[in-house]
């Protein structure tokens, strides 16, 4: 058996070493932006589930509105796990201009739904044009971002998740305010503004690279070091200041494509704990998020007689604390580290939820004071949620970052947040307090739960380069 060929190179060095700079700003802005979407598209369904059930022609009930959420959902695992496949066999720009038309298409198909199935499959293709574009742009960010802000910007970039939130709570203000748009016409408008969005989307992403760690594992090593030249020549440019020696050289096999046996060796075998923290971690947050936030004007119009049309003002509150941890607890996970910040977010987001489901449960809570309890508490969950992205998508090699970022997205999914929107939709339908505090509280005691598994199984990767968190499969040992 002839013996492949090994080359050395110091592209990953040369990236970390790089400071802060207009390419890193625009990386952030180009591909963070799918968030803001996500952000979006989540929120509109829920500001916009009462105009939904007040529609002549949609006219959907409480247990709908959860179903078409699940469907969302749904085809955000199907979009992760398809694209994250070939974000991995095909790179990361590829797959952005691909998952955006996906998008951009549906949901503008969503604005001209016309029944509850309509709406539903709509939805899903939504869902899976967002789930590819996590996958290749989670992948994307950590392999261009310098390793000492790794932890701050990956926090800070899913957390913009709630700018998307408040841009829709902002529009469903203005778009579902009584008697400034026909009865049928805001909710379609208002799904409208994310197509808006995405075609400026698809004019920034022209001048993002493909990621160069990808090329260099994929026998394109030549193209590698063009796209890194370039970075440090604008870089050297825009600063007139030198740039540091790199140091650290990897050495490199070509092993041709990964299989799908490789994936699941690196996963069971290779870091069988790694696998578990994973799981714990994105399922836990998934029901915790997907069961309170889709169903959250449900709650405000059942039990605190919230009109849809006023949704948006309580979502906005919400929406800043959401934004809000990620962005000022970020620099901790860098600093503080992964393991301790990962944990306490964790078991304060399931202890707060707890304590806030008892006042709930009083009645002592109304309108305003149950948006502050949650403001409150997602300041720290949305922190807990956007650290185990970042951990599953740090945690393995190069060569199956995004399609493991899909897997674990999707078991997480499946696990916790598919039949939650769902669930909490009959149990707020049954208009018994009651049976929505046994959610909440099963949602706190997954977040605790999953706490504890950070401090047992977490990963101290703070301010190290991916390659020595997770060597690439095509080290060389020799």
């Amino acid at each position: 058996m002839p013996l492949m060929a090994t080359v050395e190179t110091d592209i990953p060095a040369r990236l970390d070493r790089l400071p802060w700079s207009t390419f890193h700003s625009l990386v952030v802005t180009a591909l963070g932006i799918t968030w803001i979407l996500d952000g979006l598209e989540v929120t509109l369904a829920g500001s916009v589930s009462g105009a939904l059930q007040e529609s002549p022609i949609l006219h959907l009930d409480a247990t709908q509105v959860g179903a078409a959420a699940s469907t969302y959902l749904i085809g955000v695992v199907i979009g992760a796990l398809g694209f994250g496949w070939l974000t991995d066999r095909w790179g990361r720009k590829r797959l952005f201009t691909i998952t955006l038309g996906l998008y951009l298409v549906a949901t503008a198909a969503t604005a001209c739904s016309w029944s509850f199935g309509s709406y539903a499959v709509f939805r899903m293709l939504t869902g899976a044009g967002i789930g590819g574009e996590g996958t290749a742009i989670n992948s994307a960010i950590q392999e261009l971002i310098p390793a000492r802000y790794r932890g701050r910007t990956d926090l800070a970039i899913n957390g913009s998740f709630w700018i998307g939130a408040a841009l829709a709570a902002a529009a469903s203000i203005v778009l579902l305010h009584p008697g400034w748009l026909p009865s049928d016409m805001g909710w379609r408008a208002a799904y409208g503004i994310g197509a808006i969005l995405g075609v400026g989307v698809l004019f920034l992403r022209r001048y993002v690279p493909e990621s160069p760690r990808w090329l260099m594992v994929h026998g394109r090593l030549a193209e590698a070091t063009r796209v890194v030249d370039s970075i440090e020549a604008r870089i050297v440019a825009t600063t007139h200041v030198p740039l540091p020696q790199a140091h650290g050289v990897l050495r490199l096999t070509d092993r041709g494509r990964t299989s799908l046996r490789v994936v699941a060796h690196t996963l069971i075998t290779r870091y069988p704990r790694r696998t578990v923290l994973g799981v714990a971690l994105i399922a836990s947050q998934a029901f915790f998020y997907n069961a309170i936030f889709f169903t959250y004007a449900l709650v405000l119009g059942k039990f605190y007689g919230v009109a849809s049309a006023n949704v948006g003002w309580y979502l906005l509150p919400f929406a800043l604390g959401n934004f809000t941890g990620p962005l000022l607890l970020g620099r901790l996970f860098d600093t503080v580290g992964r393991r301790p910040m990962i944990a306490a977010t964790y078991a304060l987001s399931g202890i707060l939820l707890a304590v806030a489901a008892i006042l709930f449960a009083h009645g002592v809570l109304d309108a305003t004071t149950q948006t502050i309890a949650w403001s409150v508490i997602f300041f720290f969950a949305s922190a807990a949620a956007s650290a185990a992205y970042l951990t599953v998508s740090e945690s393995f090699p190069l060569e199956v970052r995004a399609i493991s970022i899909a897997l674990f997205y999707a078991i997480g999914t499946l696990l916790g947040g598919v039949a939650a929107p769902w669930l909490f939709g009959h149990l707020i339908a049954s208009g018994q307090r009651i049976e929505v505090v046994w959610g909440y509280l099963v949602g706190a005691t997954l977040m605790i739960g999953a706490a504890i598994v950070e401090l047992v199984l977490g990963i101290a990767a703070e301010r190290k380069s991916l390659e020595s968190v997770a060597p690439p499969l095509s080290v060389s040992e020799s």
